[in-house]
């Protein structure tokens, strides 16, 4: 049977049909208390065990009364009960499927020059500058990238580091307006992706994503021990850059690049800084404990002029 077909059945049997406030109510109510009976079922199969013969068909009843108040309630809001499964499948594979290994590029029909750079690697180092500790960007070369980053806070929270998340959108997504405008590879040759794609506004949206995810980050205890992040913190991510090329990116992948990057960050904060290497081709980015000592950076000229979304940062 085709669950359209179920959907216009379902309605012969409805006791209160119409769309009035009391039947669109008695439908809720109806679809909760079923799943009350459907949790009480469970119940007695974790009480009596395997007693509880009845328990596969008790289940299979409950089931089918919570798919007649799914369509009943579908049906007294004109909606179309085949369209929600299909848009519910949609939704769940973005949300779950694994992606193939494919590169993480956007920009291949791009100049190379102009193009992420497909490995990358930098190293995030404490200096002490007018008397405090911040921390630099130096990348392979010894070039310090951007300047020096405090946490902009009262407490030491490790947002100075925060840059790994740049680094982790461009290795997981192909994606980073920031990490472009730091390293000079703005898409000049196309001036409507260098205002749109590579611009102040998308830059801006980035930095707002990075501080909700070092916010978040802060709040679940750096992700210890879990491998998942709200739904509500990826469809933000979906929303705020559903005008950008990294629209194409689902779900699943933001979810890969906000752990990886949370997790990231955790490990620079307790280790006090280190090297990380980052790889589009194989979206890959991975960290390198040094000691931070080591690092000795040196100025390129001019310098880049790159600070945080709270004026320290002007995209």
């Amino acid at each position: 049977m085709r669950i359209s077909d179920y959907q216009r059945a379902a309605q012969e049997t409805d006791r209160n049909p119409g769309t009035t406030e009391h039947a669109r109510v008695i439908a809720f109510l109806g679809l909760v208390g079923e799943a009350g009976s459907l949790l009480s079922e469970y119940k007695k199969l974790l009480r009596d065990g395997g007693a509880h013969v009845r328990f596969r068909a008790q289940v299979e009843e409950e089931l089918g009364d919570l798919l007649w108040y799914v369509a009943n309630i579908a049906t007294k809001f004109d909606l179309e009960l085949s369209k929600i499964a299909i848009r519910n499948l949609v939704k769940t594979k973005a949300r779950w499927a694994v992606p193939e290994k494919a590169p993480a590029t956007l920009d291949d029909d791009d100049p190379t020059q102009q193009q992420l750079p497909r490995e990358f690697e930098f190293t995030l180092v404490p200096k002490v500058v007018d008397g405090r500790e911040k921390v630099v960007a130096i990348d392979a070369r010894g070039i310090q990238v951007g300047d020096p980053l405090t946490d902009n806070a009262y407490a030491d929270d490790g947002y100075r580091f925060h840059d790994v998340i740049h680094f982790a959108f461009a290795a997981k997504l192909g994606w980073s307006p920031v990490l472009r405008k730091l390293l000079r590879c703005k898409r000049k040759h196309d001036q409507r992706k260098d205002e749109v794609e590579d611009g102040a506004r998308a830059a801006a949206i980035e930095e707002a994503l990075a501080t909700a995810i070092a916010e978040y980050a802060l709040r679940h205890g750096h992700l210890e021990g879990a491998a998942h992040v709200d739904w509500d913190l990826l469809r933000l991510a979906k929303r705020m850059t559903a005008t950008l090329e990294v629209s194409v990116r689902t779900e699943a992948e933001w979810e890969d690049a906000i752990v990886t990057a949370i997790k990231l960050w955790k490990e620079l904060h307790d280790a006090g800084g280190g090297t990380i290497r980052g790889n589009l081709k194989t979206r890959e980015i991975v960290m390198v404990k040094t000691s931070p000592g080591q690092a000795q950076p040196r100025r390129a000229e001019p310098a880049l002029r790159v600070r945080p979304l709270d004026s320290e940062r002007a995209p």
